[in-house]
C-alpha cells in the first residue's frame, strides 16, 4: 500500500461524469422569403452556436427553404453577426434575413 496515496472511505477512484447541459433555448425570427419558404415566422429551438441554431433550422424544411435561410444574414440581439461559432446564451434572439434586392 502506498502510504501518500490517502483516499476517502467510499470514494471512488474514477472521475465523475461530466453533467451535460441542455443547449440554450433561444427565439428566431424569420423575415420575407425566409419566413415564407419556412412556413412560419418565427421558431422556438435550442442550439449551442449561432451556426447550429442556423443547422437546425433546416434540419427538416423544405429544400428551397434550406437555400434561403443558408443566404440569409443573421442578427444576433438586433446585432449583425457572422460567426457561425458564436454561442448562445438562453434567451437569445435570431433574426433571419434573406437578401433582397430594392431601396
Amino acid at each position: 500500500m502506498n502510504p501518500t496515496a490517502a483516499t476517502t472511505p467510499g470514494a471512488s477512484m474514477t472521475p465523475a461524469a461530466p453533467t451535460t447541459q441542455p443547449a440554450p433555448a433561444i427565439e428566431v425570427h424569420l423575415f420575407a422569403a425566409a419566413a415564407a419558404e419556412y412556413g412560419s415566422d418565427r421558431a422556438s429551438l435550442r442550439a449551442t452556436t449561432v451556426g447550429a441554431a442556423i443547422q437546425r433550422l433546416q434540419e427538416g424544411a423544405s429544400a428551397e427553404a434550406r437555400q434561403v435561410i443558408g443566404r440569409s444574414s443573421v442578427l444576433l440581439n438586433s446585432i449583425a453577426c457572422t460567426d457561425l461559432d458564436r454561442e448562445l446564451t438562453d434567451g437569445d434572439r435570431l433574426d433571419v434575413l434573406p437578401p433582397f434586392a430594392g431601396g
